[in-house]
């Protein structure tokens, strides 16, 4: 499970170091793709394959599924972390995320979120602000 916020720098070479804590977890490999409000998503690989397998069932003919699979699918990648704990992020990704030189990482229970720090500070502002009505919504999920 992955909980809580992490700040790192991204080193000359794009790697990134991943919490000590969260290493043993991402030891079968991890895949970083394209994630939603202009961050990036870093799924362990045993949870990546239940998000494709889900995202594979969306049907063809809808044109909101295809596109977020182009999204989801298109440029993720494959990783392993190296010897250090650290994955490479490429500058694609890097450029999605409008990642320079320091990120946030989020653990979000299943997986991990990765921001740039000042756009993870405004995000975070903003939706701190608007955390009554975003709990009065959560009803019309279910929860």
């Amino acid at each position: 499970m992955f909980l809580g916020e992490y700040k790192h720098s991204i080193d000359e070479k794009s790697r990134l170091a991943i919490p000590s804590k969260f290493r043993s977890s991402l030891k079968g490999g991890v895949v970083i793709t394209k994630g939603l409000d202009s961050c990036l998503f870093l799924h362990p690989m045993s949870e990546w394959k239940k998000w494709a397998d889900e995202l594979s069932k969306l049907p063809v003919s809808k044109s909101d599924s295809r596109a977020i699979k182009r999204h989801m699918f298109g440029e993720a990648i494959d990783a392993k972390l190296d010897k250090q704990g650290r994955v490479v992020l490429p500058d694609r990704l890097k450029k999605f995320a409008n990642i320079k030189n320091n990120a946030v990482l989020l653990g979000l229970y299943n997986r991990l979120e990765i921001w740039d720090e000042k756009t993870w500070e405004k995000y975070k502002l903003k939706t701190e602000k608007q955390s009554t009505e975003i709990a009065e919504r959560m009803s019309d999920l279910g929860i």
